[in-house]
């Protein structure tokens, strides 16, 4: 089995055509429909159903889609096997972060890393949600505080801090808080069901606050907290800048806050990390492993 033939069939899956597919790899659509048809021919079924909008698959097409990607996931590992000797990274880049973290600090890395491997194509999505790795087909993640999924292959890139803050405005002609007691009496800002994490004399304690405003984006909830709606408690790789300009307060300082962790994170049946996920952990580490996030 051809592995062209094989990733020109996955292409059109992610694609939803041949045309678009074949923009996607760089060849003629003649080329990319040969390919379909030498693989259906091999396994002696139709994969794909051509239509005026595009392709849809077969249910064939359907049962071999996850074997095609394991087959490219194969092949690309014991391509990085081979080549592991400061050869050109090449191949695709699928990876997610949070919106918060991924336009602030993520996004100049990828930039920089883009610059430095020429062939590699990099997918970079952005979003607030817990994003499903090996369902979405994702290389790797970046992930912040505490992983949910224990299964994850994880490797620690940095520590991350929070503050409790406010705006000057919010806090004008208010009492407090002084401590977490007084938190019920104040309008909070926060991700739906958040629990804040703190330090009480060394001890870990957790607050569930009842949010007035509930967003699922970190800038959104700066947003709010800068115009003055509520307390938040925010990373700090977010609000620096706010408090170093007095546009918020930290508020509760007595009250510490648990270092949690900046993860890359792979899916629990990913194997070895191909060379392309082992470069970027380099290029994070570089860039953050010493840095106060």
């Amino acid at each position: 089995m051809d592995v062209d033939d094989v990733r020109s069939f996955v292409e059109i899956c992610e694609a939803g055509g041949v045309t678009p597919a074949a923009r996607r790899i760089g060849a003629s659509k003649s080329v990319v429909s040969r390919r379909l048809a030498r693989l259906e021919a091999e396994l002696g079924a139709r994969l794909v159903n051509r239509t005026t909008r595009g392709a849809t698959l077969t249910p064939a097409g359907e049962a071999f889609k996850p074997h095609a990607e394991q087959m490219l996931a194969q092949f690309e590992a014991g391509r990085d096997a081979v080549r592991d000797d400061g050869s050109a990274i090449v191949g695709r880049l699928r990876i997610s972060a949070s919106t918060s973290f991924g336009a602030t600090h993520l996004a100049p890395v990828l930039a920089e890393f883009a610059l430095r491997h020429p062939q590699l194509e990099i997918q970079a999505t952005f979003s607030d949600r817990l994003v499903d790795l090996a369902g979405e087909r994702l290389d790797a993640a970046i992930r912040l505080g505490a992983l949910r999924d224990s299964s994850l292959v994880a490797r620690r890139i940095a520590s991350i801090r929070a503050v409790v803050v406010a705006s000057p405005a919010y806090l004008a002609g208010r009492s407090g808080p002084h401590t977490l007691a007084d938190l019920r009496d104040h309008a909070i800002v926060a991700q739906e069901h958040e629990v804040w994490r703190l330090l009480d004399g060394g001890r870990e304690v957790t607050v569930s606050p009842r949010a007035r405003f509930v967003a699922d984006s970190g800038h959104v909830l700066l947003a709010a907290v800068l115009a003055g709606v509520g307390i938040a408690r925010l990373p700090l790789f977010l609000c620096a800048p706010a408090i170093e300009s007095g546009a918020l307060e930290v508020l509760l300082p007595q009250y510490g806050s648990p270092e949690i962790g900046l993860y890359v994170v792979r899916p629990p049946s990913a194997g070895p990390a191909p060379a392309k996920v082992r470069a970027l952990t380099e290029l994070l580490l570089e860039r953050f492993a010493h840095s106060a996030l």
